[in-house]
């Protein structure tokens, strides 16, 4: 029985890990697939934002579904967006890198797939959770979700790792080029919805477990650990607002530091392209290396720092805001790949320490019988933070190509103060 309870757990981890190892691998070639292109780097935020937007508004729709119309059903319907969604954005760009049609024309189909996504993929996490929570004890459920939730930052290292290598040549007269990626990421969904197809039984479960929303996996995105919170938590519970002054601070600390991490984040492959003079395709090893490097250390943060130093979430806070304001002018500033890695790396462990920071004032805040209410209100300010980030940091790089990390910097560096005063514990 454990055996197959474990075998059920690690098939569950690679779907998490799948779904944020493709979803980020594409996002880390869209820069260099916007200029091969011909389109202007607005319209590559937007194919971000857009998809980003419909994940947060159907995310709760699916998370109430889950247990009516069965985990299995949930995740084999995020599994199929995930794969549909990588296969048309993988033709489309294939049009467009070919010449069949236009540069935009192809982008505006990839926004399209990437609708799909948006809109169906956000099925699956929930799923995934509460079919892990109903087949663990109480014990052993909090740690069970939170490895699983590591899938999504363990993906955000993966995704873009891989992506330059995933970069293909031509097949007979066809040039496959950038859409690579595309392509073998969505055959990765297709092994895992044919591995959950034939190894989970159908389950219209009556146990009273669930899952709960997560936030849209992206670059720099990791967990905060309140999908777990609200996985474990009563669905019944007490509501309270996000203006309530117990938590408000630490909610609007949440969402200026995730504007500021989505904006660092989406124009990096263009300061990458710009700063080292170097074409789009010759670019994508280098971005690689940065948005690895800027994974690497925000989860050294969350899985080795953090619980070594054993800070209080306001101490988080502070610590974060001041490493992520000196990490993101040194990355604005950097001229050489290590100085813009080293940079970003920086800024990275600072939003590695003030994600969980504000995620756990938040939840001491209040008492158990509010802690889904905040935890949905952290994961929903989690994922907000990608539909508006993305696009403000490309329209402040077409200004200037340092103004996106200036102006992310000076926000950190503002709520430094603002946190030393307004967070209380």
């Amino acid at each position: 029985m454990r055996q197959a309870r474990d075998g059920t757990f690690a098939l569950m981890f690679m779907v998490m890990l799948t779904i944020a190892a493709g979803n980020t691998a594409l996002q880390s070639v869209l820069p260099a697939l916007g200029r091969s292109l011909g389109v202007r780097d607005a319209e590559v935020a937007l194919a971000f934002s857009i998809s980003a937007l419909f994940w947060v508004l159907a995310a709760p729709f699916w998370a109430h579904r889950s247990h009516r119309h069965g985990r299995r059903a949930m995740i084999l319907l995020g599994l199929g967006g995930y794969a549909t969604s990588l296969v048309l954005c993988g033709v489309f760009l294939l049009a467009g890198i070919n010449g069949w049609i236009g540069g935009t024309a192809a982008f505006l189909l990839f926004i399209v797939g990437r609708v799909i996504y948006g809109a169906t993929g956000a099925a699956a996490p929930p799923a995934v959770q509460a079919l892990v929570a109903g087949s663990t004890t109480r014990e052993e459920r909090t740690r069970a979700l939170t490895l699983l939730a590591s899938a999504f930052g363990l993906g955000t290292i993966l995704g873009p790792a891989l992506a330059p290598y995933l970069i293909l040549g031509h097949l007979g007269p066809v040039a496959v080029g950038l859409a690579g990626p595309a392509f073998v990421f969505a055959l990765f969904g297709v092994a895992m919805l044919v591995a959950v197809w034939r190894r989970l039984p159908d389950d219209r479960s009556d146990d009273s477990s669930h899952g709960a929303v997560n936030a849209y996996p992206s670059i720099g995105g990791q967990s905060s650990g309140a999908s777990v919170t609200a996985a474990i938590a009563p669905e019944n519970g007490a509501r309270i607002g996000a203006l309530d002054p117990r938590i408000r601070w630490w909610l609007f600390v949440g969402l200026v530091m995730g504007h500021a991490q989505a904006m660092t984040g989406q124009v990096i492959g263009f300061l990458v392209i710009d700063r080292l003079g170097v074409s789009p395709v010759d670019a994508l090893g280098a971005t690689g290396l940065v948005l690895m490097t800027g994974a690497g250390a925000s989860l050294l943060a969350q899985w080795g720092m953090i619980p070594l130093l054993d800070l209080r979430p306001r101490a988080l806070v502070l610590v974060g805001l001041a490493l992520a304001a000196a990490g993101c002018w040194a990355t604005g500033h950097a001229t050489t790949l290590p100085s813009i890695a080293s940079g970003y790396a920086l800024a990275s462990l600072g939003f590695g320490f003030v994600r969980p920071g504000f995620t756990a004032g938040s939840s001491l805040a209040v008492d158990a019988s509010l802690q889904a209410s905040v935890a949905g209100k952290v994961t929903s300010i989690s994922g907000a933070s990608f539909v508006l980030g993305p696009s403000i940091g490309v329209a402040l790089y077409g200004i200037g190509h340092a103004l996106p990390y200036d102006a992310a910097a000076i926000a950190c560096a503002l709520l430094l103060p603002l946190g030393w005063r307004a967070l209380r514990e």
